[in-house]
This record gives structure tokens, sequence and C-alpha cells, in this order.
């Protein structure tokens, strides 16, 4: 397992978002090494790699939405599926791996890339406009999300610098059924599966543990829910 390529973006106009600085989406494989580490709470921090754009602050970024990891098979289904060539950082993605079951990582799963970097597995990527937009293909959220198969959000444990070729071994594997894919499913598809996802704990990411509980009925709990 190991990355193929460490993808940066920077702010580019885009017609398919609001926010004032456009979109980071079109990340392209950086030449060298960069560094991670975490880069503040949802809403004033962006991106955890340095040199890369995160624009719309409402919806992407901060702790817990760090660092986005796509899979090089499942770029490579897609190509298969739609008949283009789909390059490395495509899908607006920070980290792309090869040898890796991203969309099948368990919430709270630990990832250990190159001497010192750590992350840990937060939640899927969710379909949006500026991503249908981008890669305009008709019909592209539904069918990106009838594919399960999103990657995953990492947030930073411990910081460190990467480059493309550095190996990845997974350091620690919780022992719950709550797969990105699984809890990709639950928000997007079969709502009944919600109360499932709590088993994942505190590495829960806060958005879906209150989507959960809301769900449970159990909203006395969402004030203090979060990691």
């Amino acid at each position: 397992m190991h990355l193929l390529s460490v993808n940066l973006g920077r702010a580019t106009p885009s017609e398919h978002t609001d926010a004032p600085d456009g979109t980071g989406i079109d990340k392209h494989p950086a030449d060298g090494p960069v560094r991670v580490a975490a880069p503040g709470p949802k809403g004033s921090g962006g991106s955890a790699l340095a040199g890369d754009a995160v624009c719309d602050l409402r919806h992407h970024g901060g702790n817990d939405q760090a660092v986005y990891a796509y899979a090089r098979e499942d770029l490579d289904d897609w190509e298969r599926e739609l008949g283009r060539e789909l390059r490395n950082g495509v899908f607006g993605e920070n980290l792309t791996t090869s040898g890796l079951d991203v969309s099948g990582a368990k919430i709270g799963e630990r990832w250990r890339i190159g001497p010192d970097l750590v992350l840990e597995v937060t939640s899927p990527r969710i379909p949006c406009r500026t991503f249908a937009g981008w890669l305009g293909e008709r019909g592209w959220v539904k069918r990106f999300a009838q594919a399960a198969a999103p990657g995953a959000y990492l947030r930073v444990v411990e910081p460190g610098g990467i480059r493309a070729g550095d190996p990845v071994e997974i350091v620690y594997r919780p022992d719950h059924e709550v797969t990105v894919a699984f809890l990709f499913r639950a928000e997007m598809l079969e709502p009944e599966l919600l109360p499932r996802v709590l088993a994942a704990g505190e590495a829960l990411h806060p958005e879906a543990r209150a989507k959960a509980l809301a769900r449970t009925g159990d909203r006395g709990r969402q004030g203090t829910a979060g990691s």
C-alpha cells in the first residue's frame, strides 16, 4: 500500500459554487514533499496540506475533513464506467492511493504514511453541486451515490511530511462494522442504518453523529457529540 500522488489545488472561479473564492477541486500531483498538519476547526481551517486550497469553509475542510483520500483502483473503475481518462487528483482528492481499500476503511482506522504522518478516518465524501459541475457527467450525484465508493476524509493525529511513493500502513483498525462505505450508505441511501453508525464512537464525524442521534430520537446527546 502506498501513495501514487499527493495532490494540491489552487482557488479557481467556478459557476458551480457561490463561495467567493471559487473552488479548489482541480487538484494536481505535487512534485516534492508536502507538509500535513491539522488545519483548525471547521469554518476557520481549510486543508491540512500546505499549498492546497479549500474555498468553501461552510461545507469543507477543518480538522474532521482535513485530508481526502481516494483509491486509484476506484478511479480505474470509473474510467471504465465513464469511458474517459481520470488522472490522479481529478476527484479533488489530496491522496491517490494504491493497494488500499479506502472506502472499506473503518471509521477510526489510523494510517501511518511515510515516517511521521498519522491520519484517522472520519467520514465519506458526500457528492455536491461543485463536484457534479466539475466532472460534467449527467446525473453524477446519483451515480456516485449508487456506486458507494466515496473515498475517505481523515483528520490529522500526528503531523508530518509526505510525498508520492510513501508507504501506507494501517496501524489501528477498530472492532466495529462501520466502514466509510457503510456510513455513506446510511447517509445517502439507507437512513435506517444510521443508528448503527454510533458504534464507531468518538471517531465519528460530529455531523454524522448528529444525524444518527436524530434518527434514534436521542437529540439530547447531540450537544456533547464530537471528537
